[in-house]
């Protein structure tokens, strides 16, 4: 959508959060042209959320058909949908959440191979890719940088949900905690963000006991852990049969990283077994909350309104916690 006034449309379908925000962070999300990778629980979610808020125009790429299982968390689908692609189910769902949001949508994953990507992600905003596999976040994150594009990925295994974003330098305006209560005022700040590829190789040596509690590195390690499994194994732990070689990952990359041993030398079996049993599987309350903390997210780094995470935010839904831990961050 062209840049300019808004229309009497906008102005009452955006109200609240041009108050909220400001006329141009509210802009800049019309003006944004957002991809997202795969249609599944916490897609739908983050979808719902960011065409509600008014971007201007997504792109939806997903190659697959509607399953029975999609029909939980997806709530873009009907029973009838089944076997139709993905994004020919949702498409015009979407669309009637906010009829002000272009929604183009691709049925196949050929824009994923190298060449194609480069030239998709030349012509859009931000990128956000789910539900997909660690080795293949890598390389896509690198093309995103290449083009000095924002990128986000995020997805859920049972119970765990995780959220990762590299958004190379941004900028934000946050408020002045120095000035006075009856004078606000806000500042101009800074952050840079690490690839994926150097987030992996984090080390935890320099956080304390306590630093390292807070995190709760068991949630991180096991997802972790998944990531490494699905790359040996091409596919996700499907059963009892998996719990002694995730074990094994989860305990060799806590040593690997130099976690505190006071806090944690091995992963807790009991995490391990219900990881393994539910990692293939979407719950739609945890599809809910980590669509719902992702979309957030993509809207304040638009916005560029307040901080977003840093950089590797993972929930527990046997908890109900969430935590960020700065992977490779200063």
């Amino acid at each position: 959508m062209a840049s300019g006034e808004f229309t009497e449309e906008e102005q009452g379908r955006y109200d609240r959060q041009i108050r909220l925000w400001g006329i141009e962070a509210q802009q800049r999300m019309r003006n944004a042209t957002i991809l997202v990778v795969r249609l599944r629980g916490t897609a739908t979610e983050t979808i719902k959320n960011i065409v509600l808020a008014g971007i201007g125009k997504l792109i939806l790429v997903d190659a697959d058909d509607v399953k029975e299982e999609d029909l939980g968390a997806g709530f873009f689908f009907r029973d009838d949908d089944v076997g139709k692609k993905r994004v020919d189910a949702a498409k015009a769902r979407i669309e009637n959440l906010n009829p002000l949001v272009t929604v183009e949508t691709v049925p196949n994953f050929n824009v994923l191979n190298n060449q194609n990507f480069e030239s998709t992600v030349n012509g859009v905003d931000l990128v956000c890719i789910t539900e997909w596999d660690r080795d293949d976040l890598v390389r896509l994150n690198i093309i995103c940088r290449r083009s000095r594009k924002p990128f986000y990925s995020g997805g859920t295994y049972g119970l765990l949900g995780y959220i990762f974003c590299d958004l190379l330098d941004h900028n934000y305006i946050s408020p002045d905690r120095s000035s006075p209560k009856d004078v606000p005022k806000s500042i101009q700040m800074k952050v840079s963000y690490p690839s994926l590829q150097d987030a992996l190789r984090h080390r935890w040596s320099l956080l304390s006991k306590r630093q390292t509690k807070e995190l709760n590195p068991a949630s991180v390690f096991a997802i972790l852990a998944l990531w490494r499994f699905q790359s040996i194994q091409k596919r996700l732990p499907i059963g009892a049969q998996d719990v002694g070689e995730l074990q094994q990952i989860a305990d060799a990359l806590v040593s690997e990283a130099d976690v505190n041993k006071q806090v944690i030398t091995t992963v807790p079996h009991s995490l391990i077994e219900s990881v393994t049993m539910t990692a293939v599987h979407e719950f739609s309350p945890v599809c809910a909350i980590v669509g719902g903390l992702l979309a957030q997210d993509i809207l304040k780094t638009l916005a560029a309104r307040e901080p977003p995470i840093a950089n590797f935010l993972t929930f527990d839904g046997n908890t109900g916690g969430a935590s960020v831990c700065k992977l490779s961050m200063s």
